[in-house]
């Protein structure tokens, strides 16, 4: 699968991804830090790419319906440090493998 991953997402996360065989980059390596949410979700739909974000106005699902999207998958952690991040990034790794997120 294509991920683009969130600037509020630990940089390392997109590399767990590649070495789970996803294709991922960072807002950060396409130069869109600080660029609105909705050019974001534009650019994830031209590349195919399904976000990976902490934001959760991409879980409105009235502003980003699923179905419009190549995949939405917005995290919720109790904890936003670092370390917790990328202990509760890494979990959905194996079940992505094959998986369709689009819709």
């Amino acid at each position: 699968m294509q991920f683009k991953m969130d600037e509020n997402l630990p940089v390392e996360l997109a590399g767990m991804f590649r070495e789970a065989g996803h294709d991922a980059v960072t807002v950060l390596d396409q130069n869109l830090a600080g660029a609105k949410d909705s050019d974001i979700a534009s650019v994830c739909t031209r590349e195919g790419r399904a976000i990976a974000t902490l934001d959760m106005d991409f879980a409105d699902i009235r502003s980003y319906p699923p179905d419009a999207y190549p995949g939405l998958v917005v995290f919720r952690p109790s904890n936003q440090s670092r370390e917790h991040v990328l202990r509760i990034g890494a979990t959905p790794l194996d079940a992505l493998t094959g998986t369709r997120l689009a819709g």
